[in-house]
């Protein structure tokens, strides 16, 4: 409906409402930005997740079961050797926190029964941690407004050019025919988000890429890392659950591996560790009772408290 469609609407059924020029209130509405974007708030259908961790996926860039796999986990029928693409989101005092949007997003979001993310926060511009950036387009309903988007300046570069009929001028053909996204730019600074301080970790990814893990209160994720810079140690200290990158058995140039991670979390001490992006090398059960207490190995779904 055009606007010069509203003004006899408006006319007949709100003739004394009106307070002021009909042409100002026109003015107004269309120069909301919120408005231009075709925004209506309206209420979704979701699970209260306030004071809650989710990990929505732990699984490698290609997922468990992998296409074509034959092996023992990827034909398993236990539900934690089924493992999506890597993501988690947590429940803020202001509304929900997603981190990555993986190319499984929409149906962790289903699965979990979380209709609604108030913001997003990037690790890095991997394919299987953006690749669900489009499912972002519900939210501005829900919301009521774009989507704030925490990222640093390699995934906003990646999502603008993957992704640039989001960041185009362009005229959309219908409201919501993309997300509605506002980037925030972040880099290795706290930073205040829902209610809370999220601190960004400094992570290598093998010898190419530089990611970020978050920390927010005692609770840290660190996804796809290879190494922890000497810097970042001091911020992993005092952890009550670390959420840590542990590939598969074997050695790897971009993931640690069993060992490695379980070193790592040995010397962060934080009260319980689990791993997450795993490979279909790693069987939930066997690897889960050759791990030290207090580290066990992640699965889709698995929640707990944020302290």
């Amino acid at each position: 409906m055009g606007f010069d469609a509203i003004i006899p609407i408006i006319k007949n059924r709100c003739p004394l409402q009106i307070h002021k020029p009909l042409s100002k209130i026109l003015d107004e509405f269309q120069a909301n930005p919120d408005t231009k974007r075709g925004i209506v708030k309206k209420q979704p259908l979701t699970t209260d997740i306030t004071g809650k961790m989710i990990l929505l996926g732990t699984g490698t860039s290609v997922g468990v079961p992998a296409i074509g796999c034959r092996c023992p986990v990827c034909q398993s029928k236990d539900p934690r050797n089924n493992r999506t693409r890597a993501s988690a989101i947590l429940g803020l005092p202001d509304g929900n926190l997603l981190i990555d949007t993986s190319p499984d997003l929409r149906l962790q979001l289903l699965r979990e029964k979380i209709g609604i993310a108030h913001a997003v926060i990037f690790t890095h511009e991997h394919s299987d941690h953006i690749v669900g950036f489009d499912d972002l387009r519900l939210f501005q309903f829900y919301l009521g407004h774009a989507v704030p988007v925490y990222c640093n300046v390699v995934v906003e570069k990646r999502l603008k050019t993957a992704f640039d009929y989001v960041f185009d001028d362009a005229d959309k053909t219908h409201i919501g025919a993309t997300p509605a996204i506002d980037l925030i730019r972040i880099s290795h600074e706290p930073i205040s988000i829902l209610g809370v301080t999220v601190t960004p970790i400094p992570l290598k990814h093998g010898p190419n890429f530089d990611v970020l893990g978050f920390r927010i209160g005692n609770v840290a994720y660190c996804t796809d890392v290879s190494e922890i810079p000497a810097g970042s140690w001091e911020l992993l200290q005092g952890l009550d659950t670390l959420v840590l990158d542990a590939l598969r058995p074997d050695p790897h140039v971009t993931h640690l591996s069993i060992d490695q991670a379980v070193e790592i979390a040995k010397k962060l001490r934080a009260k319980q560790t689990y791993f997450t992006h795993c490979a279909c090398s790693i069987d939930y059960h066997k690897v889960n009772q050759t791990l030290p207490t207090g580290i066990e190995v992640g699965y889709d779904g698995l929640s707990f408290e944020l302290t």
